[in-house]
């Protein structure tokens, strides 16, 4: 095994990794510090390669709003004079508190629980390291990336069968969904979001696969292979429970037919309006029907912990800290202060299970800012993918996992795991035109192949 082979492995094998040992946020502590400890000389190595020889044309932008994101965090640990801090909104009741205990106004930084917000930023370490090493090292080869995120996941789909039918020892975690397929995560919607990552990534190794076949009979034998591996993931979609993960499995799948099948040009703009009006139809059916959803159904128990009450009381907090927000990470302190006392128990909510809301407690106007740009480059980003000559699959198919986890986002927290944090970050590395890395030729043998 060659050094270029090894380093085109290195991301690879951190993303597998990051899949088996971060599912879980709390409940996988020190799994997550071993993961973020090896993100560290990785990060190291990536940012003195970016400093050496910066990066590529191409992948400016997305360093640009890495740096931006980090930038924003980071402001958000700057101590400030009372004088400024207790005009901000939201920050009345802290000046009170000071007040009634008769200690002197210190100066603040903007985010109320600003350990929080560094631990917020060492979760994101795995993402970081993933992101870079694929952008400043070309430490990845896009097939093997793919092939991990799908052994993984077709593994995960084992794991959960055997958590359905053999109990609770077949789980992980301690505090998880029992009684559902969760893999390797503690959370059973996190699962579904890897099992729809998983489907456009099968496609674009299925693409690769007819492209390397070289006969009709391989290339059947490729088609059968893919097909029962589809089967698989939706097999493990239906065990998992997660109504989001099977209402967004419809647009997926479609998404993915559409890119990746061979329909005739005459036909793909009547498809195309078949695959919106299904997916339309397949997410409405999931959000009103009689699936027992707590956002959109009535609730007649646990309605303090259904996603109707924390939505409402995230989103009422997220206007009363706009437009700055309170700081990364401290979603659980203000969310306690939004609970009626008569609701209040042992039992809280860890997070408002939509991480747009969350983020926009959080990180208020700036972190809107910092979504719209990364939408409207990844938008750009998409546009040029599906334009090129030679499309990427890989960059194909990472362009529907991350719209895929982004929509699961908007009910659910997938990204706060190391493991789908992981996997997004490498999604937007390689929808931003990143390539493996390539031995620079010395002058000598230049000259050798120019003299052939």
């Amino acid at each position: 095994m060659n050094r270029m082979t090894v380093r085109h492995g290195l991301v690879p094998a951190y993303l597998l990794l990051c899949l088996v040992l971060g599912g879980a946020s709390a409940a996988g502590l020190v799994a997550n510090l071993v993961l973020q400890i090896i993100a560290l000389p990785l990060i190291g190595w990536a940012v003195w390669q970016l400093l050496q020889t910066g990066p590529a044309p191409q992948l400016r932008s997305a360093v640009i709003l890495l740096g931006l994101l980090v930038g924003a965090a980071l402001l958000q640990l700057i101590p400030l004079p009372p004088a400024l801090w207790t005009l901000l909104p939201g920050r009345g009741p802290v000046a009170e508190g000071y007040a009634l205990i008769g200690v002197p106004l210190p100066w603040l930084p903007l985010s109320l629980a600003p350990h929080n917000s560094v631990y917020s930023l060492l979760w994101l370490l795995p993402a970081f390291a993933v992101f870079l090493c694929i952008i400043a090292l070309g430490a990845f080869r896009a097939r093997w990336v793919a092939t991990v995120i799908v052994a993984v996941t077709l593994l995960a789909v084992t794991v959960g069968a055997l958590q359905v039918i053999g109990g609770e020892s077949a789980y992980f975690y301690e505090v998880t969904n029992f009684g559902v397929a969760v893999g390797f995560f503690a959370n059973s919607n996190h699962n579904a979001t890897l099992l729809l990552v998983c489907i456009p990534f099968l496609a674009a190794l299925q693409a690769t696969l007819l492209r390397r076949s070289g006969s009709a009979r391989n290339a059947s034998a490729a088609r059968f292979l893919v097909g029962a591996l589809y089967a698989v993931t939706f097999v493990g979609l239906l065990i998992n429970s997660s109504l989001a993960g099977i209402g967004l499995s419809v647009p997926v799948a479609l998404g993915t037919w559409l890119t990746f099948g061979r329909q005739k040009p005459a036909l793909r703009r009547t498809l195309l309006i078949g695959t919106i009006v299904a997916s339309a139809a397949a997410i409405l059916l999931i959000a009103v029907g009689p699936f027992g959803n707590n956002l959109f159904g009535h609730q007649t128990a646990n309605v303090e912990q259904s996603r109707q009450t924390s939505f409402a009381l995230t989103f009422k907090a997220a206007l009363e800290y706009f437009p700055i927000g309170s700081g990364l990470g401290s979603f659980q302190s203000i969310y306690h202060t939004q609970e009626p006392l008569g609701s209040v128990t042992g039992t809280f909510m860890n997070h408002a299970h939509s991480d747009w809301l969350e983020l926009l407690l959080e990180t208020g106007l700036p972190g809107l800012a910092l979504i719209a740009a990364f939408l409207y480059w990844g938008m750009r980003r998409a546009r040029a993918i599906w334009a090129a000559e030679d499309r990427d699959p890989f960059a194909q198919a990472a362009v529907i996992a991350v719209t895929a986890m982004l929509l699961h986002s908007f009910v659910d927290y997938p990204l706060r795991t190391a493991a789908l944090s992981a996997v997004f970050a490498a999604c937007v590395a390689l929808i931003a035109g990143a390539r493996p890395y390539a031995r620079p030729r010395s002058a000598k043998s230049t000259a050798r192949h120019l003299n052939l």
